[in-house]
Order: C-alpha cells, then structure tokens, then sequence
C-alpha cells in the first residue's frame, strides 16, 4: 500500500510539473529573455522583466493617446516611470503589434505586420541563434545565446537612449564606431515623440555638453574639470554614487554607477527643458531633483551676458563686466540688455601685459580652447603670454592642486561667477590696467582699514545707549504682550534683531531709527502724506533730514493680526536683496509704535496703473512685459534664488510697486512664510490673502507651495494684459470672471481681443502680438486647477525670456468664488474687511474645457 501511494504522489508531482512547462506563457511567471521562437504582442500583454524587478519591458500607450509604444519602464514605482522607448517617433496605431527575433534583429511590426522599428543589424558569420535580454540595470541588449560578455553584445538600447541616462549608460562619442549618444526630450508631458530639447556633447579639444532648443543653444556645462563640470557646482558626489569623464582615443563619455542599487537615481530632460539629476523618494512616492540646471537662475541660460563679462546671481544687476573692461553699450546695458557685452579699456600691447585672477568661475566656452595636459599652471601662464592672442588660461583638472593647461584665444563667452565650487580663471589685462588694480586694491585696503577703527569708535558709543533703550522698549512689549494676552514672537529690540521660524532670536542688521525721526520726516503722521492703508495700519510718506523720501509702514495698535505680520515680516525682508523687492531701511520700535521703514518709490503701486483712469494710458505694452519680467524675476529669487526660500501667499498688484524707472518691487512680506529647502508644500488652519489671487488648494484646504505663488503670478499677467481687475470673485457669474474670460477667449483663438486697447493705442511701436499671446498662454498655465501642472517661476522666467522655446497649451484655470459673510449668516451684524475670510467661505471648481 505504501507503494503505491509512493507512485501515486511522484505522478502527480510529476503531472504539476509537465502543466507549468505546457503551459508556462499562460503563467505570470517572470522573464527577462526573448528567444527567437518567442514574441511580444501587444494583445498578450506579456512583457519582459529585469532580474531583481526593478526594470520591465513592454508595449504601453501615454494615457491621452491610442497609439502605442515599446518601451522600458521602473516595474516598481507607483509612478510610471519610462525610461527607453523604441518607436518613439514612429508609434502603431492600433493593438497589433509584435516584438520579436527576426533573423539576426529584433523586429518590431506594426499594422499589417509593417516594420516600424528594428535594431538594423549587418549580417554576422557566426551560426549561433541570438536572444535579446533585458538586464538588471535596464539595459535591453541582442547577444548570441552562447555569450554572456558585455563588450560582445551585438545591440543595446543604452547606446540609443530616449530622454533619461540610467547608471552605466554613456553619454558621449565612440570613437571607433562613430556613434553618437545623446538626450532628447519629450514632445509634451504625454507625448514621447522626438521634443525640441536635446542634450549632446560637442568634442573639441576641451568637450563639454549643450543643451539645445531645436538649433539654439540654451545652456552649457562646462568642460570637465577632473570632479565635475565646471558649469554645474551643485552636482556634488554622493557617498552612493561614482562619476567618470573619460577622454581618450576611443571615447569620449560621461557616465555614473551607483554604489547602493536600491538607490533609484537618473538624469532626464524634460520637455520643458530641465536637465535634472533626479532620486526616487519611496516615502513620497515621487522623484526628487537634487540638483537641476538650466532655469534654476537668469545666470544658467547660455550667453546671458555676452562676451568679456560673467554672470553673478548675488549682485544688482547679474551681469558684470571683468576687470579692466567696460559695458560696450552703457545705455543698452543700464536698461538690462547685456548681450553686446562688455570691451577692454586698454588695448593689449603684447609685451608687459599680465594677468589678474577670478576665482569661483564656470571657464568660458571653449570653442577657442587650446589644451595641453602635460604643463601646469606655472608653465601655462609662460605659454598664454608668449602667445600675443591669448586672452585667458587656467588648469584643465583642479586635482591635486590644478593640473594641465587650457588657454582660450580671442573673446570669452558664457561665463559665471559662484558664491562656491567653480575655479581659478586668469584674465589677460594691459599693464596700465594691472597697476590701477594694485593701486585701487591699495587704497581699498587703506580706507577700509581707517574706516573700520573710525566704525568701531562710533559703534562703541552707540551701543551703550541703543543697549539701554532696547532694553527699555523689550521690557515694555514684552508686559503689554502678556497683559494682552498676545503670542510671544521671541521680538527683541535690538538694531540685530531677527525671528527665526523657531521663535529663536539670532542677529540680524537691521537699523533702529528713532520715533523723534520718523515723527518730523512725516510732519507727524500728516494724511497730507498718506499712501495707503491696510488690515496692518497705514503708509505714509517721509522726508529725512537729508533729503532722502522714506515710505513709512505704520502697525496699527488694535491690529493683533498686524503685530504677528510685522514681526513676521522684519524676519524675512532684511534678508533678502534683489532688484525687484522693495529695500527696507530700518524700523522703529519705540514707546507704543511699531514701524517699518522702506525706500519710496515715486510710481507707487501697478493697480494705480493699470485700473486707474488717468495714469493707464501711460503704460505701455513694453512696460509691462518689462514688468511682467521682472515680477517673476524677483519671485524666482525669492523661490530659489535666496539664502532661505520664501512662499509669499500674498502676491497681487496693489503689492507691486513701481520705482522712477518704473522698475516692478515685491513688497508686504507680512504674510510670507520660509521653507527649509527640503520642503515642496504646507498647510495652515489660517488661511490669510487676498481673494481674487488665492489658489483652490490654500483657500479650500490652506495648502500652499511655490504653486500658490504662481497661480498669483498668472491672475496678475493676466490683469496686467487685459486691464481688467480679477472681479469675477466675489460673485457667482462666471462669465464675468477674469481667468473664464481670458480661457474661452484663448480656446476660441481670439486671445488677442482680450488685450487692453490702451495697450495699442498708447505706443504702437512697442505692441508685439507674439509677446501678448506668450503672455496670455502662460498666464493660463500658471492659474490651472492643479497645482502640479503649474510651471516653476524658473520655467516661466525661460518662457518670458527666450524666442525659440516652445510654450506647452494650458488647461482649464482654476477658481474660487467668494461669498457674502452675509449669505452664510444674514443674521451677522459684524464688519469684514477685504482680507478677512475664512476657508468655508469659497467655493472652488474648474472651468469646463468643453
């Protein structure tokens, strides 16, 4: 008996296995190779997968699209992640595709079993059948079923990648088959189709990488300089990841490995034109850029400052000539037009000319480049002056001290300056121009060194008496907070004072001017001189002793909510410096008076322009492009730009204000909020602004981001295009809503008739149609519903900024409709103001698209 169970159980064992080896396809059993007796179709949905899962391969369509793609995807991510696509630019259009080993190619046929992809492949002598495998690092590679060697392989997609570089995948030239291998984007988010922007290696005798906009060239890398590129310092090594350049006569490619393969990281080029070296974030479940370039600043963009000058994110303006040269153009360039560049002062005489050094440099472009690895920097400065053309030399490889010789003849182009990271840089100058230097750098010395025992002296005396007031005046606040019952902000009164987001005092300059002062430079708070007025207190105009006009910000006494937003915004405005945001002075904090201090500027703010009868004939289409850029200029620096990265959450027009030159400035940073640089969103119970601007997601749920500021951005480029207040808010008809006028217009293909006709009218020579409608479109897609299809304000800085990108078609904006306190509770006798709303007061939704 116990025989025959023995039988019994071994056939059945032996049955199961006969099944599964039968029916194996019908099985979801993982596999990662293609024989020639196999294929793929897209009507099995069979795919191929990497050893380890981290890698599949199979046919997908986008999500707006019918037509369908062979590609390589992450197996794992909740967000699918395509990495490889054979037929991008040739896709099928129904489901009858079929992947398979024909001969010795792997062939991909479409409708009617036509070609539409195939590896071309010239015939080889040896008699072994092939297979085609997918790897454990992503690479899909053809190889006789008898050889396992790497460098054997007859084909592999990473010498044909799409729009993203894996670990292990080159970038670069192979020099003995000719090949070429580079990035190209996508066309749109959902279309994986050839896009404008390609990212390539140019080999000269110093290679470095483009980016390119179809055939303009947007950004540059920078040559290799032995750790990284000199024009990308943020790309810092990790302890995970290995880089390598390699040079030599048979190739020349850039690639990475990663040490930690549970680690996901790649480089991508979006279709937007970011080139971003980007990790996966399994907690959040998206990828996160560590660091990315082209559009993170002005400084990133190719040539912004044109020949002999460098670019400098920390000075006003950017661009900057090098010493011992001038602006070719003052006019030009004191209107921020830097593309003529700047001319020496002194012409090079060939003989006792020398040179000056610049450190922290992105090298120029090396187009004019001569390389000679074998010298160092002793002996490259010797061969730069023996040689009357040469105008700049520096080390080819900052290893060890600086290696090798790289000298530049004639111009220098595309280069900039960083706060860190970058090189040395020598600048060939005439010798009367090196002995002004030594003399200027002498007596720069000198006086700084007077001035500084003169500052102490006088600091001295001023400390002893500031200390005893500030004391006084903390002492006084501090009881009238506890008796008020008012949040203790940690404020201390002290001419270094700041709040930090933990409530810890940490020094800042920001200088006390007495209330005596401020009492006589507004001949005592006269309403002759007043500006303006607000939920904090109002604004007033000042004269100082010295003639200079001062803008005086004045907390009201009864404004609980004004005391949170004045220390909030002495936090955050003496910190930041930028040619579009308003310049504080100092403060007052003196017996009951709260007080800021800020620059006056003559124009006041862009509401009076635009929705004012009488001054709006005086803007013109070319003033408010100049405007429009520099609004979002100055919100890029407050986004990316600045030590500490700040949401503003109240942006709007009557916040814009207008110097003589009718330069745009950010003010009111009473309701700003700083983020750690790790941070993408938060939220609050409290939601504070203005409505008309506010985004769906902070007025219905008080989640606010970068995005909320660019939905802000967007109503304003639109008001400022249209001439018409965002009104449409505080009703519920629709069809007077701003954003629903300027999208039905847009989808109608009548955009341009929403312009403001003063627009036209007040200087015609300056109206350019293919400006208002960029101007229009990207409004559009800053007010979307969703903030994750929102551009970044680096993004939106490149669409203003350059002719040759294409701009994607937005979709249907967003809104909230404020109602009535009264409709909520008729019964309410209470008074609001203009700001004071809560969240159950919107009603959000989407304009429909159809």
């Amino acid at each position: 008996m116990q025989g025959v169970r023995y039988i019994y159980h071994h056939s059945y064992t032996l049955l199961v296995f006969v099944v599964m080896i039968l029916f194996r396809p019908a099985l979801s059993i993982y596999v990662n190779t293609l024989s020639s007796t196999e294929y793929l179709t897209i009507s099995n949905n069979k795919t191929l997968v990497s050893p380890g899962d981290v890698f599949e391969l199979g046919f997908f369509k986008t999500t707006s699209s019918s037509r369908w793609y062979l590609g390589i995807w992450y197996k794992t991510l909740s967000d699918r992640t395509y990495v490889w696509i054979a037929n991008r630019d040739n896709p099928i259009s129904n489901s009858t595709g079929t992947l398979k080993i024909s001969g010795n190619n792997l062939v991909l046929l479409g409708d009617s079993n036509k070609p539409v992809w195939s590896t071309n492949l010239t015939r080889r002598s040896e008699r072994s059948p092939v297979v085609a495998e997918l790897l454990a690092n992503g690479n899909f590679v053809m190889r006789d079923s008898n050889n396992n060697d790497a460098s054997q392989f007859l084909w592999q997609s990473f010498d044909y990648p799409t729009d993203t570089l894996l670990p292990d995948m080159k970038l670069g030239y192979d020099l003995k088959t000719g090949l070429d291998r580079f990035l190209t984007s996508w066309r749109s988010l959902d279309d994986p189709s050839s896009g404008n922007f390609s990212y390539r290696l140019e080999t000269r005798k110093f290679p470095e990488f483009y980016l390119r906009s179809g055939i303009f060239r947007v950004h540059r890398s920078g040559p290799w300089n032995g750790i990284r590129f000199s024009g990308i310092p943020d790309d810092q090594k990790l302890s995970y990841m290995v880089y390598n350049f390699t040079d030599n006569s048979e190739e020349v490619a850039y690639t990475f490995r990663m040490t930690n393969n549970s680690i996901y990281s790649r480089l991508t080029v979006s279709f937007l034109g970011h080139f971003e070296r980007q990790t996966w974030n399994p907690s959040l479940g998206m990828w996160n850029a560590f660091w990315s370039f082209i559009l993170d600043s002005q400084c990133d963009i190719y040539k912004m400052c044109g020949p002999y000058a460098y670019c400098d994110v920390n000075t006003s303006p950017i661009c900057n000539c090098i010493q011992g040269f001038n602006p070719s153009d003052v006019e030009q360039w004191d209107r921020r037009s830097w593309a003529g560049g700047c001319i020496r002062r002194t012409r090079l005489s060939c003989s006792g000319d020398g040179f000056t050094r610049m450190k922290n440099m992105k090298l120029p472009e090396t187009t004019m480049a001569i390389v000679d690895r074998s010298i160092g920097v002793k002996e490259c400065e010797k061969k730069c002056l023996s040689d009357c053309n040469c105008t700049a030399f520096s080390n080819a490889d900052i290893r060890n001290g600086g290696m090798g010789c790289v000298i530049w003849t004639g111009r220098l182009d595309d280069m900039r300056n960083y706060a860190a990271d970058g090189q040395d840089l020598y600048f060939r100058l005439a010798a009367v121009d090196l002995v002004k230097k030594r003399n200027a750098n002498w007596k720069i010395i000198s006086l700084t060194v007077g001035v500084t025992v003169l500052l102490l002296l006088i600091m001295f005396c001023l400390w002893k008496r500031k200390q005893k007031r500030a004391k006084a005046n903390a002492t006084s606040i501090v009881n009238r907070q506890r008796n008020q019952n008012l949040p203790m902000n940690g404020m201390v009164l002290s001419s270094k004072t700041e709040f930090s987001e933990e409530n810890k005092i940490e020094e800042l300059e920001l200088p006390l001017i007495d209330l005596e002062t401020v009492v006589k430079a507004t001949e005592n708070f006269s309403n002759c001189n007043k500006l303006g007025q607000g939920g904090f207190g109002i604004v007033y105009k000042g004269r100082l002793l010295d003639g200079k006009e001062i803008a005086v910000k004045r907390l009201s006494k009864t404004s609980v909510q004004g005391t949170d937003e004045f220390m909030n915004e002495v936090t955050l405005i003496a910190r930041l410096q930028h040619i579009n945001l308003v310049q504080i002075i100092g403060c007052c904090i003196e017996a009951d008076e709260k007080m800021l201090i800020y620059e006056y500027l003559e124009n006041l703010s862009l509401d009076s322009f635009l929705f004012g009868k009488t001054r709006r004939s005086k803007l013109n289409w070319k003033e408010r492009f100049d405007i429009t850029n520099g609004v979002a200029r100055g919100l890029l620096y407050l986004h990316q730009d600045s030590r500490f990265r700040i949401i503003h959450r109240d942006l709007k027009v009557s916040n814009i204000l207008l110097d003589k030159n009718m330069i745009p400035k950010i003010s009111d940073f009473g309701m700003a909020r700083m983020f750690a640089r790790e941070e993408t969103e938060a939220s609050t119970m409290k939601v504070v602004g203005t409505y008309g601007y506010m985004s769906p997601e902070y007025a219905m749920h008080g989640i606010f981001s970068e995005k909320s500021d660019v939905f802000s951005f967007g109503v304003i480029v639109l008001e400022i295009v249209t001439g018409k207040r965002n009104s449409g808010f505080n009703n519920l008809n629709y069809e007077d809503h701003l954003l629903n006028y300027a999208w039905s217009h847009w989808k109608e293909g009548k955009a341009l008739e929403i312009v403001d006709p003063v627009t036209v009218d007040s200087l015609p020579s300056t109206f350019q149609k293919q400006e208002v409608l960029k101007c229009i479109q990207i409004g559009l897609l800053c007010v979307q519903e969703l903030a994750e299809n929102r551009p970044t304000m680096s993004s939106v800085v490149w669409m203003l900024g350059s002719e040759a990108t294409e701009i994607p078609q937005p979709k249907p904006p967003g809104y909230c409709i404020r109602r009535s306190p009264y409709e909520l509770d008729p019964s309410s006798s209470r008074q609001y103001d203009n700001d004071e709303w809560t969240v159950n007061q919107y009603t959000c939704s989407f304009i429909d698209a159809r």
